[in-house]
């Protein structure tokens, strides 16, 4: 029996930091978010990684091009804190038609989990047009945490992470099918919004 057909989706990654951006030290955003979202998706992606430094006119520039580009969802790392160089909210916000807080609001709550300091956080998601953008936290470990959640020793979800509800709003947004793989993370839709597999041609 022939492989389901998944529908092809471009995704954009972008690693803000002053000193990644400028050699000072190896960037592991941009491997983290791709090696994260091979992991999770069934469908085929076509990556546009960008590495850019903390510069709010740049990174809302940045987002806006990947936008057009035809990314339904944009993924950033890096520049959430409170130092004053940390402005990756502020250049999100600018370029958003809505706000979605419930993503910042599930990444702080898994974050609290193993850190104090989640509370210094301010990672925020919002629509574009059909693309979702969201912030997420700087480090490889953290990264993986807020998306796939947390799980118990018999490997049963303890905390939901925050992509399990990406592929419904993506297709809310009238973006493409995002199918997960559950032993990653298991996306939630309504019984109602969920498609059978189409056979490969």
């Amino acid at each position: 029996m022939s492989e389901p057909v998944h529908d092809a989706v471009r995704i954009g990654i972008v690693s803000i930091s002053d000193r990644a951006s400028s050699g000072v030290y190896e960037d592991k955003g941009l491997p983290a978010l791709q090696d994260w979202l091979t992991r999770a998706l069934r469908n085929p992606i076509t990556f546009e990684p960008r590495l850019i430094p903390d510069d709010q006119a740049g990174i809302s520039a940045t987002l806006i091009e990947l936008v057009d580009a035809g990314c339904c969802l944009v993924l950033t790392t890096g520049g959430t804190g409170p130092a004053p160089r940390d402005v990756t909210p502020e250049a999100t916000l600018a370029v958003a038609d809505k706000e979605m807080p419930g993503f910042g609001e599930q990444m702080r709550q898994i974050s609290l989990a193993f850190v104090p300091t989640a509370i210094l956080s301010r990672q925020v998601a919002v629509i574009r047009g059909k693309s979702l953008i969201i912030n997420l936290p700087g480090q490889p470990k953290a990264i993986a945490e807020t998306l796939e959640g947390l799980k118990n020793p018999d490997g049963t979800q303890k905390v939901n992470g925050i992509f399990a509800a990406v592929p419904y709003c993506v297709d809310l947004i009238g973006g493409p099918y995002l199918e997960t793989d559950d032993s990653v993370c298991k996306a939630f839709r309504p019984k109602s919004a969920v498609r059978t597999a189409r056979p490969a041609a």
